[in-house]
């Protein structure tokens, strides 16, 4: 069929459905709703679609639309609940299970005719983790479900007034229903507000005498000190204490009427050290931007006891002869810092005695490249951005580079930019079924660097890689795998894939023919040397990268901006035959 999709945002759901029904043979076209009722209206008219999809929608369709064709909606709770904050209504009511719907457009919200749901659990995660993996998974199979029902043309869609649907409208969740109590709130409770608005809308909040957002949460086990009190950084996080114990808070963002530069989302420490210190904690310390100098730097060991429940964003553990060596950095992003920790783990990994080493294996992101938040909040973008591709470069140089043992990437889930080129420099990449690579660096106007052009065409062939990188579509697990830039697909819950890797890494560990694999990959890459050095990529993809961060009218910067912002134009949208731009 020919589908047209109409998204607020080309988001992790939008793309995941659209690469899902690609996947399915269907031609999908896509419109942002954000352009405008016209926009819409206009591709409708030049599309002439069989169906519209809305899977992420924060605005009505035009009445028009709806009435002259068949709309199926996404509704991010079970059938009868209607408002527009249904899962973080979820989260805060600690339900252990929830819903999607897709029903159809018509003038109530959410009150269509149901043409298909699914259930899911809600784990104790933030709702933006939740959003891309849990609900995701039964938001897909609904729409697919729904699709092929519309298709048969024998479906009558279900009204909700039917006998069992019960209907419960929910209002908008504001800040006053998120704010957090400091001296009466425990653990428990803090963590579920920071959890249940960890990407959007954050948790406003007071710190050091100004209005921020607070980003995330995490348990801290040993802290300890008055409620509310800052107690330290790590990593670029921050540590409160609550009245109980204290939680970790990895990202902050000032308010845009704080008059900060820079009022979006980036680490916290970082904001922190623009703040004013409190009073008495001395004079500043010169150097000191990327955290404030008054609170103390509390590393964790990068293998941490068993017995610890604390917040840290690499780890690394071994079981037998394997090491895993787990990251997880929000929205995936790697600032330059992120990306010299990680190397050096990986070269603290690489001194174990193992014969396989699992790079990922955490739930939600993989990676998403350079950290565009931090570069765009630095006072030389250019210079942070060139200083982030090099780290990244540097990351990914030391995983080709690897040939004492067999490497695997495991994606629980999504990846983009150079953060699947980081992936494609492991011997094997494993992916979890939910997950959707974007291959390309397209969306900010980059040629690209990480190796690409060696590992992408190594991997799919020169003619698929001039497409993955020109067309700048996403790509669903499946047809990664078919592409061959996957090597196995993992078809477990997000829940379950860590369990799922140790599992199929210990087998790959005790394959009698692993010595062999070994040897081998060391052969080919020495003669992947010999054919063109490694130094070459590099030196070609950074002299087109160097060019475009340092041309100020490069349109990197602007689409940046736009992004990092939330600005008209900054959000990363398809290029699909007949799309309205």
């Amino acid at each position: 069929m020919d589908i047209l999709l109409v998204a607020s945002a080309f988001n992790s759901l939008s793309q995941r459905v659209y690469a899902e029904l690609s996947d399915e043979g269907h031609h999908v076209d896509v419109v942002l709703a954000t352009h405008g009722p016209d926009a819409v209206r206009d591709a409708v008219r030049e599309t002439s679609p069989e169906l519209i999809v809305a899977p992420m929608l924060k605005s009505a369709l035009p009445e028009d639309v709806w009435r002259d064709h068949t709309c199926l909606i996404v509704h991010p709770g079970p059938p009868g609940d209607r408002g527009p904050s249904a899962l973080d209504w979820a989260i805060a009511e600690e339900a252990s299970e929830w819903g999607v719907t897709v029903l159809q457009a018509e003038a109530a919200m959410d009150a269509g005719d149901v043409w298909a749901d699914g259930s899911f659990p809600v784990p104790p995660a933030g709702k933006s983790d939740v959003y891309r993996n849990e609900l995701a998974d039964a938001a897909t199979a609904a729409v697919l479900l729904a699709v092929r029902r519309y298709a048969d043309g024998s479906y009558k869609p279900r009204p909700q007034s039917e006998p069992g649907i019960h209907v419960v409208w929910r209002d908008f969740f504001r800040q006053e229903q998120r704010r957090i109590d400091w001296e009466h709130d425990d653990t428990a409770t803090v963590l579920r507000k920071l959890r249940g608005a960890d990407s959007q809308p954050g948790v406003l909040d007071e710190v050091c005498g100004r209005e921020v957002f607070l980003h995330g949460g995490h348990p801290e086990d040993r802290l300890r000190g008055e409620p509310g009190e800052l107690l330290a950084t790590r990593a670029g996080a921050v540590c409160r204490a609550t009245r109980d114990g204290a939680v970790w808070i990895p990202e902050l963002r000032p308010r845009k009427s704080s008059g900060d530069p820079a009022p979006f989302r980036r680490p916290a420490a970082s904001v922190l050290a623009g703040f004013p210190p409190p009073p008495g904690s001395g004079p500043g310390m010169p150097g000191s931007n990327d955290r404030p100098y008054w609170l103390p730097e509390i590393a964790a060991p990068l293998e941490l006891p068993p017995d610890r429940t604390t917040w840290t964003d690499i780890r690394y553990r071994q079981r037998g002869p394997i090491g895993f060596l787990t990251f997880s950095f929000p929205g995936g992003a790697m600032s330059t810092t992120h990306c010299r920790r990680l190397l050096a783990a990986w070269r603290y990994a690489l001194t174990r005695p193992t014969s396989v080493v699992v790079l990922g294996g955490a739930r939600d992101f993989f990676s998403n490249g350079i950290h565009l938040n931090v570069i765009e909040a630095a006072d030389d973008p250019a210079a942070e951005s060139w200083s982030n591709l090099n780290a990244m470069n540097d990351l990914v140089e030391a995983v080709l580079r690897t040939t004492d043992r067999l490497v695997v990437a495991a994606l629980g889930g999504n990846a983009a930019a150079g953060g699947v080129m980081l992936a494609l420099a492991a011997d094997e990449v494993w992916c979890r079924t939910g997950s959707v690579l974007n291959p390309h660096y397209r969306n900010m106007g980059l040629y690209g660097s990480e190796f690409w052009t060696y590992s992408l065409p190594r991997r799919a062939g020169d003619e698929t890689a001039e497409r993955l990188t020109s067309e700048g579509l996403p790509v669903s697990a499946a047809a990664a795998e078919r592409i061959s830039l996957v090597d196995r697909l993992v078809p477990v819950a997000a829940q379950d894939f860590a369990t799922e890797v140790e599992r199929l890494a210990a087998d790959l560990a005790g394959d009698p023919d692993l010595p062999r694999r070994i040897t081998a990959k060391a052969t080919a890459r020495h003669a992947d040397e010999l054919q063109r050095p490694l130094a070459e990529y590099r030196r070609d993809e950074l002299a087109r990268m160097r060019a475009l961060f340092f041309d100020p009218e490069a349109p990197y910067h602007a689409l940046r901006s736009a992004f990092v912002r939330k600005l008209p134009g900054g959000s990363a949208r398809p290029l699909a035959t007949g799309a309205a731009q």
